[in-house]
């Protein structure tokens, strides 16, 4: 396979820049960025040469890469690799430890390698799941995105962690429901749900979790195949009004979340 690689910007995530490639003859000199870099590689090894020390970046492996680190990178021994990156805008990365922090600092980031298989695979999966989603305003995408970020920050220790304490009333609760059962046909995103709590949405996840045992995504989708459900036994509807009705604008989507949910495919329900 030729080297190759293919940048995302998302609409709904102004100052990310999600890159994919796989690089064997090319090689990327000495150089530096503007924004922050997060960097994984899936398959092979690079070899980076940071502040005169070499380091290699293998599967189980993030290169974090602040603006200004002079660095550069090749695959080890003249094999190929493929690199994932996740590239951060300075105002992006500031809005972000704004919420997890509560300070207007930007984390100290510096150019270092972290070894977490766990981690990793995560910032992989959710690489994945934002190059193919179109809408990185769902839920889930901005859930995920905001704590594996905190992970991320404080694995590095380029923030403290901090404490959300408390829960949400019984008040905000049905506020909540209410408002999901309302637009549940519609795109329902975190900082609606965080706003009717008067809430950030870092605290509101973290409180959402604590008080529910289940996080706003997973919640939000049970309740949603919950009406589904409801739906399907009233008989009026096809299965694909059904999942439109409920917010399942894929209805191949619909039906896996069902059979996983409760056994059975919609149809058999």
């Amino acid at each position: 396979m030729s080297d190759g690689v293919e940048y995302k910007r998302l609409v709904d995530l102004p100052g990310l820049v999600l890159g994919t490639g796989r690089f064997k003859a090319f090689n990327f000199g000495r150089h530096y960025h503007l924004d922050y870099h997060v960097g994984l590689v899936t398959e092979g090894v690079q070899r980076q040469c940071v502040n005169g020390e070499a380091v290699l970046l293998g599967p189980g492996r993030i290169s974090l890469m602040p603006p200004g680190e002079i660095h550069d990178g090749v695959g080890e021994s003249g094999d190929a690799y493929t690199l994932r990156t996740f590239r951060l805008s300075q105002d992006l990365l500031k809005e972000v430890t704004a919420e997890v922090t509560d300070s207007t600092r930007e984390p100290g980031l510096k150019g270092m390698m972290i070894e977490d298989l766990t981690l990793a695979a995560h910032l992989l999966q959710f690489h994945d799941a934002m190059r193919s989603s179109p809408d990185a305003s769902s839920v889930s995408v901005q859930s995920e995105w905001l704590s594996l970020l905190y992970v991320l920050f404080k694995r590095s220790g380029a923030i403290k962690p901090i404490a959300v304490k408390g829960t949400l009333s019984p008040m905000h609760r049905q506020r909540l429901k209410d408002y999901c059962l309302f637009h549940l046909a519609e795109k329902i995103t975190l900082d609606e749900l965080a706003t009717l709590c008067g809430l950030g949405r870092f605290h509101f996840l973290r409180r959402f979790k604590q008080t529910v045992g289940m996080t706003p995504h997973a919640w939000l989708l049970r309740l949603r195949l919950e009406q589904a459900c409801a739906q399907l036994a009233r008989g009026r509807q096809s299965i694909a009004e059904v999942a439109q009705g409920v917010g399942f604008y894929d209805q191949s989507h619909f039906n896996r979340a069902f059979r996983q949910a409760f056994g059975v495919a919609p149809s058999a329900y």
